[in-house]
């Protein structure tokens, strides 16, 4: 008993350090003056498609958390060459309630497309001037994936996926409603010819017996 308790502590001191590295790596934690940022996304792995959101944990020179941090800073999204704008941070805790973790903030987000994402954090944390970009990698923190990798049994097209092939076939679209449109056009001109060669032919029927001299 005493053997199995020995190697059981043993295995908790080799295993305790790689689970504590693997819970830093879904963050990327940077200093910003006298304040510690943890950055990532509220819930990792990361799928497209799902709700998420940016999350930021902040703490003082302490490393005690910070609360009360208002409306002062806030949170742009880029995924290549588009921006979602700044959007807000909300708290994610309660400390009266006990929920939540003191200090964890969060703007709700669903990603819509796999790739590398850069969180664009601007405003201030009590009165510290904050001006600073986070992106996705496999060193800081993940980047969203398409839902088809963990999907069973069957790996349903992606919102991401429909959309591109939506994409694909609207030139095809276009071009037939034009056809479409330019053959319903013709086949008014046709009918509106062939209404305009009857008149002529029924006057022309009409002076040609006009024309006739009484026997």
């Amino acid at each position: 008993m005493r053997i199995s308790f020995a190697l059981f502590v043993v295995f908790l001191g080799l295993a305790l350090p790689l689970i504590i590295l693997n819970t830093a790596t879904a963050h990327e934690e940077r200093k910003v003056g006298s304040y510690q940022l943890a950055v990532g996304w509220a819930d990792e792995p990361t799928y497209v498609g799902f709700k998420n959101a940016v999350e930021v944990l902040l703490k003082d020179a302490k490393g005690k958390p910070v609360l009360n941090l208002g409306d002062t800073l806030k949170v742009e999204v880029i995924f290549g060459d588009q921006k979602s704008g700044l959007l807000p941070l909300e708290p994610a805790f309660d400390v009266e309630e006990g929920f939540g973790t003191p200090g964890d903030y969060q703007a709700s987000l669903i990603p819509t497309r796999p790739g590398t994402y850069t969180f664009h954090f601007v405003g201030s944390i009590k009165g510290q001037k904050v001006d600073q970009t986070f992106t996705s990698s496999e060193k800081t923190f993940d980047s969203p994936h398409a839902p088809s990798e963990v999907e069973f049994p069957a790996k349903d097209p992606s919102t991401a996926d429909l959309a591109s092939r939506l994409e694909r076939l609207s030139p095809r679209v276009d071009t037939a409603q034009a056809a479409a449109t330019a053959g319903q056009a013709a086949a008014a001109q046709a009918r509106v010819l062939s209404v305009v060669a009857v008149v002529l032919g029924v006057v022309s029927l009409f002076a040609a017996r006009g024309r006739r001299r009484p026997a």
